[in-house]
């Protein structure tokens, strides 16, 4: 059987206190007993599940809904004391006391049950009973609390054990960024030095061919001015040539000064015959030359293109 003790303050007389028992099988639902005391006096009752029931028909609401409205009227306690209200009317006579349970609204309320409660004859035993509830809730407080301190040291150690764990790894990971990054620099630095060294293998071989380049371009250069200066020397040989021919006389014209001219054997003039006839030899020879150089004198052009 579960139970819960509560205090209550009626609405009739807010300082006075009030102790209220609920006691219930499996569910409120299907009914619970009633204890109400004030240190002196005690009162009993029980309420059925018919009547619970009857009560939530009565006020046209959804059964399971209004055993949720008793729970938190009567069970949750102080949690809920601003929302519901208790009226208690001690009946001296008949040893009696009518006890009702309101739900408090904006505009109002409305009643979430009542019921007649009979007067305990030995009201000590029935403080002796609350009094012993209230010694084993907080007997059982104090186990958990015990359970729960030790549970806090566990993890407060465990906690503490993590946290030196956690300084060891955060030392372990700068000790090992800082080893990288002292083996990024070196590595770095090696690359840097190769980086430069083909840099300036590169620019060694650029200045050599561009050398190169240069050292062709004057050959060629060169070979271009004695291909000109060759051209130009054919041309005047042909030039002096030219002139040599037109300066000899004709052969008819040779031939009628011969016949005319008298029997006096003259050597000059066959000596002179003799030089005329050796200067065009020495100009055939050179247009042979002239011819021969000249496919050369092309291929050094092209060459050169």
């Amino acid at each position: 059987m579960e139970k819960t003790l509560n205090r209550i303050h009626p609405v009739s007389d807010p300082e006075a206190t009030y102790f209220l028992q609920i006691s219930w099988e499996k569910d409120l639902g299907t009914g619970f007993g009633l204890i109400l005391s004030d240190g002196q006096c005690a009162w009993t009752g029980t309420v059925s599940e018919a009547e619970i029931s009857r009560e939530a028909a009565d006020m046209e609401m959804n059964r399971e809904k209004y055993v949720e409205e008793l729970k938190k009227a009567l069970i949750a306690g102080e949690e809920s004391a601003d929302k519901y209200n208790f009226a208690i009317s001690r009946d001296e006579e008949n040893r009696e006391c009518h006890f009702s349970y309101e739900r408090n609204l904006k505009d109002g309320s409305f009643r979430l049950g009542s019921l007649k409660l009979q007067e305990v004859s030995s009201p000590a035993e029935v403080v002796k009973e609350l009094i012993g509830y209230c010694l084993d809730c907080l007997g059982r407080l104090q186990a958990k609390n015990e359970h729960l301190q030790k549970e806090n040291e566990r993890l407060f150690s465990d906690w503490s054990d993590v946290e030196k764990r956690l300084e060891k790894c955060v030392e372990a990971k700068e000790e090992l960024e800082a080893d990288l990054y002292n083996r990024f620099i070196l590595v770095l630095n090696e690359k840097k030095a190769k980086i430069r060294s083909l840099q300036k293998l590169l620019n060694e071989a650029k200045e050599s061919v561009a050398d190169a380049k240069c050292t062709r371009d004057s050959i060629a250069t060169t070979q271009m001015a004695t291909v000109r200066e060759n051209d130009y020397d054919g041309s005047t040989d042909e030039e002096s040539e030219n002139l040599t021919q037109a300066s000899l006389p004709s052969a008819p014209e040779r031939k009628d000064s011969l016949l005319g001219s008298p029997d006096v054997i003259d050597t000059a003039p066959r000596r002179k015959r003799r030089q005329r006839t050796a200067k065009p030899a020495g100009t055939g020879a050179k247009m042979a030359t002239y011819e021969t150089e000249l496919p050369a004198k092309e291929n050094l052009w092209n060459l050169h293109l």
